[in-house]
């Protein structure tokens, strides 16, 4: 439920504020509404036991971050998104800065890499998709 005498125009900053991109918010984690407030109970993601811990409803503008039993199933998708952006990345990068050959384990070493890597950032990936997800359907 949306309590409305707590949102105010004022102090919600709109998709028009210059000072404010929301694209970069998408990385911080912010509300989408408001851009303010924070969607994790916990700032840092990699304390895996509360990683993927959510406030109800944003702290700042009272947007309902909890909206039905399922909804951030489909973010799993844009989080297998970023892997795979990421993996490419890294297979560029290390095609162009070492080199790939048949005649030696180079590859073997882009994958160990990549697998420590991807596993490193994925609590912060999860994160994002559920920030990229909730904020594609707000702009419906």
């Amino acid at each position: 439920m949306i309590r409305v005498e707590n949102i105010n125009n004022n102090d919600m900053a709109t998709s028009t504020d210059a000072s404010n991109p929301g694209f970069f918010k998408l990385f911080a984690c912010k509300c989408p509404r408001c851009r303010k407030g924070d969607m994790f109970a916990v700032k840092n993601p990699w304390i895996l036991k509360s990683t993927m811990k959510m406030n109800k409803e944003c702290p700042v503008c009272g947007q309902p971050l909890d909206i039905e039993v399922g909804f951030y199933f489909g973010s799993s998708y844009v989080s297998y998104a970023f892997t795979v952006a990421v993996s490419v990345a890294t297979f560029v990068a290390w095609w162009v800065l070492v080199g790939f050959s048949l005649y030696d384990n180079r590859v073997w070493y882009w994958l160990a890499l990549n697998a420590f890597i991807l596993v490193a950032f994925q609590p912060y990936f999860m994160r994002l998709a559920r920030t990229g997800w909730l904020a594609f359907f707000r702009s419906l």
